[in-house]
């Protein structure tokens, strides 16, 4: 157990891709942004915000957690979900300048494609319906299995989540947020739609993922059956938090927002 904690991943192809990632966004709000006066300033709080992001990413794909993820735990792959695509996306999309991303949806098919892929419909079916398909068994045990597979399940992870979180925290008025009653229903929404993967998973009177089943026991009190119930409930329970957490934040926005209207009015 000891060596599993001490033990980081050193995939090259996570390591160039985040670093390139991170860096294209630096010197976009910098060098960039001043050469081509995008914006007078940046703000502090969206580059920490983007880079917690990619940090959270790094964490999930070379940290420990990884290996027991891959290797013995379904409850930490399910935690490493959680992490990739309730976690890091919404950091992400809240840091990037709306100033930064808008020379890009200029051309407008660009504009065309990313506004159909974050329409709060396409993105909350695109990424529901990819998350549950990757969690049917023989399509999960693939992804195990596979290497260059894994990766690509990971990035339609990140990328439909990245869609999904979009309506929520968009910072450009071109792809807006959606208001604030809309946001809510939205997000009570998401919350309803993990039900589809958490009944099945957790009141199966059997395993489900036979790579689980076969993996070695890394603490002898958590059975099979109990690390798949744990993973079930990770994913059910992060989830919630994270969702009803921003409906309650959003509820009271939206009657700060009504009481300064009745103020002015």
């Amino acid at each position: 157990m000891d060596l599993i904690w001490n033990h980081w991943h050193g995939h090259p192809d996570v390591i160039i891709g985040l670093g390139l990632i991170e860096s294209i966004y630096l010197v976009g709000v910098g060098p960039l942004r001043k050469r081509y006066n995008l914006s007078s300033t940046v703000q502090q709080l969206q580059v920490l915000s983007f880079t917690l992001g990619i940090l959270v990413i790094f964490l999930s794909l070379l940290s420990p957690l990884h290996v027991l993820a891959d290797k013995y735990l379904f409850s930490a792959h399910m935690l490493q979900h959680v992490l990739l695509t309730l976690v890091a996306p919404p950091l992400i999309v809240l840091g990037i300048p709306h100033w930064l991303i808008r020379p890009l949806l200029r051309p407008r098919l660009i504009f065309l494609i990313a506004s159909v892929f974050t329409h709060p419909l396409v993105a909350f079916i695109l990424f529901n319906a990819t998350f549950s398909i990757w969690h049917i068994p023989g399509l999960y045990n693939l992804s195990v299995t596979n290497h260059g597979i894994h990766i690509f399940e990971h990035l339609l992870f990140m990328g439909t989540a990245t869609c999904m979180w979009w309506p929520i925290f968009s910072t450009l008025d071109e792809l807006p947020r959606l208001s604030y009653p809309l946001k809510m229903g939205y997000l009570f929404l998401l919350s309803l739609a993990q039900l589809i993967i958490f009944g099945p998973i957790a009141f199966s009177p059997d395993p489900i993922y036979q790579w689980y089943s076969d993996a070695p026991r890394v603490w002898d009190f958590i059975s099979v059956m109990t690390d798949q119930q744990l993973g079930a409930i990770i994913m059910k329970v992060g989830g919630a938090l994270i969702f009803i957490s921003l409906i309650i934040n959003t509820f009271f926005k939206w009657y700060s927002s009504e009481e300064k209207k009745h103020q002015l009015s």
